[in-house]
């Protein structure tokens, strides 16, 4: 057993999960067609398709999720006995507005998150909400081009006064737009839809359209933390951004400007987020790139109103870059310019695995944006094998595991960074959204379900269930 640093009493530890990526039931109790129905399993190295519609023949995991619309009072048992603090997981919209532009919600699916959260805090746990957790509404994407669209504003702030109001004496956390900065890499058509809705010809500006896309979510976010702490004063409302923190390859000080340009762009939303204006460099950026923008005197003012409360980030890997000879401009582009990180071990699905960059991470992000922080995603997605008699070990999870939270609890214990909490990813196993697969498993809780969802969707414990029982049980101190 590892020695770690024992964390607050009122730290809340949890576990992370999406609506789209476990509940299931896609059409159940008049819920709408999100962009995360319309998207094929996938499987490592092979990417998901967005299909038209959802079409006959396809395979939709998203529709079956692990089931936990009919399961979920079994699973928030399981939680309060892994000793949850918080559950975090996301309103699905479609499920409160199945076309995204009505003006009445569906009181069917506004009473199903009213039993849930009715649910988790009987045994203990608070809930924790993201509102866009990659589930617009595909009626948005096909009648309005998401949020290439400025009414999209509307749409958003609508569905946020209204689950506000709703939940607003049964969640106090919550989030506004998951992983914003995912679409960074905007070469890549599925963060772009997935963030923002974007289905884009190859005749489009790409990054143009990203950023103005970006902007007018961050204005639908400023508005709803307005919104939101006129409805109840005493809610926190974050951004949430996957962190991944870019290194310079080497000390060559166009490495080193490469890195910190990276960075810029992968996190500039951070910066709106937080402090409530754009960064310098970007309207120089927008400039000498010729970009035309709808950025108005009134949205800026609404960025400096609606700064969030704290930071929600995920983190599962760092990356690398270097600069390019007689290159003064340093336009780096994600994720083309990413090079291999010699230094560090991979998962099976490529991703770098570096406990150490999560230490600097809170730092940087303590020392830039000044506001708590709340790791709202963190984990190893793996190959899990299910024995004879039903158990799971999985030792390389717990080591995973492990060697995070030690790096987590020294920023915090030793360098002072100011931290909420800590929320596994897919605490229980779920469908992948990059992959589409069950067989890519994060979770503490094994379901048995494979990728064309054939399975008794049955839940049993994996060894790291009781390891991170301990964990909790000890504030942390128990490796």
């Amino acid at each position: 057993m590892t020695k770690g640093y024992k964390m607050p009493k009122d730290f809340l530890w949890g576990g992370a999960v999406a609506a789209h990526q476990l509940e299931g039931a896609w059409d159940v109790d008049g819920k709408g067609v999100s962009i995360a129905d319309v998207m094929t399993a996938g499987r490592n190295g092979v990417p998901r398709k967005v299909t038209d519609g959802v079409k006959d023949g396809e395979i939709y995991p998203n529709h079956w999720g692990n089931d936990f619309y009919h399961r979920y009072s079994e699973d928030d048992r399981l939680f309060e006995e892994m000793g949850f603090k918080c559950f975090r997981t996301s309103i699905a919209w479609t499920r409160i507005f199945p076309n995204g532009d009505e003006s009445e919600p569906n009181e069917a699916g506004l009473k199903f998150y009213d039993d849930l959260f009715d649910d988790l805090l009987s045994h203990g746990i608070q809930p924790v909400v993201t509102l866009s957790h990659f589930e617009i509404p595909y009626h948005l994407v096909k009648a309005y081009g998401g949020f290439s669209n400025r009414k999209m504003i509307d749409f958003f702030v609508h569905f946020a006064k209204t689950v506000f109001k709703r939940y607003q004496d049964k969640v106090k956390y919550w989030m506004t737009f998951n992983e914003i900065n995912n679409q960074t890499a905007w070469s890549d058509p599925h963060p772009l839809l997935q963030n923002s809705g974007l289905q884009l010809s190859k005749d489009d500006n790409w990054e143009q359209a990203m950023y103005q896309a970006a902007h007018y979510e961050l204005v639908a976010s400023a508005l709803a933390v307005q919104a939101g702490h006129a409805i109840n004063p005493d809610f926190q409302i974050g951004c949430m951004v996957a962190m991944c923190p870019i290194y310079p390859l080497t000390a060559k000080p166009a490495d080193v400007m490469m890195a910190e340009r990276a960075m810029q762009k992968r996190y500039w939303f951070g910066d709106v987020h937080c402090l409530g204006e754009y960064p310098k460099w970007l309207p120089k950026y927008f400039e000498r790139k010729g970009f035309d923008m709808d950025i108005t005197a009134a949205d800026l003012a609404t960025l400096k109103a609606g700064t969030v409360d704290y930071v929600g980030f995920s983190y599962y890997m760092s990356f690398v870059t270097k600069g390019r000879d007689g290159d003064s401009d340093y336009d780096f582009k994600e994720p083309d310019d990413f090079v291999e990180n010699p230094y560090v071990e991979k998962s099976d699905w490529g991703w770098q695995i570096d406990p150490t960059g999560l230490r600097y991470a809170m730092n940087w992000m303590q020392d830039r944006w000044h506001l708590p922080q709340f790791i709202v995603e963190n984990g190893f997605g793996a190959y899990d094998k299910k024995e004879a008699d039903g158990s799971v070990h999985d030792d390389y999870r717990i080591s995973y595991f492990r060697d995070h939270i030690l790096a987590m609890e020294q920023a915090v214990v030793l360098d002072g960074v100011d931290l909420i909490g800590y929320t596994p990813w897919g605490c229980i196993d779920l469908v992948s959204a990059s992959t589409g697969e069950m067989a890519k498993r994060y979770g503490f809780i094994y379901v048995d379900a494979d990728d064309n969802g054939q399975g008794s969707f049955d839940r049993s414990k994996k060894d790291s269930f009781n390891w991170f029982q301990q964990v909790i049980a000890s504030d942390g101190e128990d490796l």
